[in-house]
């Protein structure tokens, strides 16, 4: 398998020569642009607070394309599998640097307002690359798209699949159309799942038995890695998280994952998450320690009191020298602290940064569950996290909830830090 997935440039067929008998009419007037990039959405579903999920994904692949490739000689080909109006698309080309761009979407009544968007970056493109084709647009399912390319052995260095719902029957077509060392940018809405409204529907689509936890939203976001890494286990490969973005509006679970060679050990970061609800501790647990899951406090605690999901991702959400690159091509951009729809990329890329410290186990708490166990006043988030990492252990925002904390100290010493900020102890 992994000889298959060896990485070639996409077939001449498909970037023919253009004709110059015929001419595209001109695009309509814009009504949208984001980035400087101006494209119509048309009668296509479009989110303009989506934009930051988009700014994400254009500054990974650009990285990735400049110095991420196995074969940076190789043509830059992207694959946008449900492209809707086709702004992804667009901006792969234009901000990006692809070479060439597959933009599809299962809704051919979309095709004039695809094609008009994509034709805008044609038309401003150099005299010098008018004669070779820099994008299709194409109408099939997703997965029948993603398997044909595989087929006919066109591998693409970054796959963007911005789904709606939780169906995930096209990761492991997107994996294989993937080249070794690509991105593969996954797309979640299925906020039941993630909130363990849907255990059902999260066993199907990600292998994962999911039920309410404190922290859903994070528990959404390593349910959709956890079930890619089970993905590419089962082709021979493994996964590594680049970045894992939550937005509210939909909600949205958003995951950059990169493809690698080879199975690793399958289990160091693929397991299980318990949690207490009697003392509000949580902590993973492997397939080892199946026959071992409990909390100390059991003891004095119902059996009922403890809550397992999984299995799914337990490893670092983020990889932090990527981030670290992101922010940085961002400030080169001049995105960094320009805000967008109310996302700001360098305070969004700064908490990823902190979140991606691997020292901090899976999920966070509350700080309305520390002040009511503390019976005090909810703390300072930032005199929180100071006083926390002044006893030594890692503490940090996260960029999934406001008035949350991620750490990896026990939430006994949580709760006496927070009675002394109070002076309570």
């Amino acid at each position: 398998m992994a000889a298959a997935a060896a990485a070639i440039s996409l077939p001449h067929s498909l970037t023919p020569t253009l004709h110059a008998t015929r001419r595209r009419p001109a695009p309509p007037a814009c009504a949208h642009s984001e980035r400087g990039v101006s494209f119509d959405p048309g009668s296509a579903f479009y989110r303009s607070d989506s934009a930051a999920g988009r700014d994400l994904a254009v500054l990974a692949a650009t990285l990735h394309r400049r110095h991420g490739r196995l074969d940076p000689s190789a043509p830059f080909l992207c694959l946008d599998a449900m492209c809707g109006c086709g702004v992804r698309a667009l901006r792969y080309l234009a901000q990006a640097g692809a070479d060439f761009v597959w933009a599809n979407d299962a809704s051919e009544a979309l095709r004039p307002v695809i094609v008009a968007n994509l034709s805008r970056f044609e038309r401003g493109s150099l005299p010098a690359e008018a004669g070779r084709r820099r994008w299709v647009v194409s109408h099939n399912d997703a997965t029948r798209l993603l398997a044909e390319r595989y087929l006919r052995r066109e591998y693409f260095d970054v796959i963007d699949v911005d789904s709606f719902g939780g169906d995930a029957a096209y990761v492991r077509a997107a994996l294989l159309a993937l080249r070794i060392g690509g991105l593969l940018y996954l797309t979640s809405t299925d906020w039941r799942s993630a909130r363990g409204y849907g255990s059902r529907s999260s066993l199907s689509s990600y292998g994962a038995y999911i039920c309410p936890m404190p922290y859903p939203n994070e528990v959404g976001l390593r349910m959709v890695i956890g079930g890619a890494a089970r993905e590419a286990a089962l082709l021979g490969f493994h996964i590594t998280p680049v970045f894992s973005y939550f937005a509210y509006h939909g909600p949205i679970y958003r995951v950059m994952i990169q493809l690698c060679n080879g199975k690793d050990d399958g289990i160091s970061n693929y397991g299980f998450i318990c949690h207490c609800k009697s003392c509000g501790q949580s902590r993973t647990f492997g397939f080892d320690e199946l026959g071992q899951i409990s909390c100390g406090c059991t003891d004095r605690t119902d059996v009922d009191s403890i809550a397992v999901v999984g299995p799914l991702w337990t490893g670092p959400l983020h990889d932090t020298s990527f981030l670290n690159e992101m922010l940085s091509l961002a400030n080169e951009w001049g995105w960094a602290y320009t805000s967008e729809n109310g996302v700001t990329l360098e305070k969004l890329l700064s908490t990823m940064i902190e979140e991606s410290d691997p020292r901090l186990p899976p999920g966070y708490i509350r700080l309305d569950e520390i002040s009511r166990r503390a019976k005090v006043n909810s703390p300072p988030l930032g005199t929180l996290i100071n006083s926390l990492r002044k006893e030594g252990f890692s503490a940090c925002r996260s960029h999934i909830g406001t008035d949350v904390i991620k750490t990896n100290c026990p939430i006994a010493s949580c709760i006496n830090v927070a009675r002394e900020i109070r002076n309570l102890r």
